[in-house]
């Protein structure tokens, strides 16, 4: 496990580019959507991992950083980080032969981070709501 976890960080720090990405789309090579509707959040699960430190009613499922449920306008996909293949083929190999055999769409490409002072914004208001949500359960 511990030469999977350094592997991991080697890889991840590999590069300061953004990683090449396959963005699986949930719909088919023929133009239908892809059902069920929450294949998405299903198909990442099954990369999921319960959280560091967290045990019992605590335990938080957590996306991989490699495999993760996103929309793009209204079109469910999964978004597969490259590296997972240096990672773990097997599960590379599984996520990108699922979009096979379900003839999915997938294409290449790389996401970057959104820098703009909206975001920005948006992201300290989430966090600001977040550590008050948590103030409240504490007090």
């Amino acid at each position: 496990m511990l030469e999977l976890s350094l592997r991991a960080y080697q890889v991840l720090h590999m590069a300061d580019t953004f990683p090449r990405e396959f963005f699986i789309q949930g719909v088919t090579n023929e133009g239908k959507t892809f059902r069920p509707s929450d294949w998405s959040e299903r198909l990442s699960g099954v990369m999921s991992a319960f959280g560091p430190g967290a045990s019992g009613a605590n335990a938080k499922l957590k996306y991989s950083l490699y495999v993760r449920p996103e929309m793009f306008g209204n079109v469910k996909c999964v978004v597969v980080d490259e590296r997972l293949r240096d990672i773990e083929p097997m599960a590379f190999d599984f996520v990108m032969n699922f979009a096979r055999d379900n003839n999915l769409l997938v294409t290449e490409g790389c996401s970057i981070p959104d820098h703009t002072e909206e975001a920005e914004a948006a992201a300290a208001a989430k966090a600001k709501a977040a550590a008050q949500a948590r103030m409240a359960r504490l007090g």
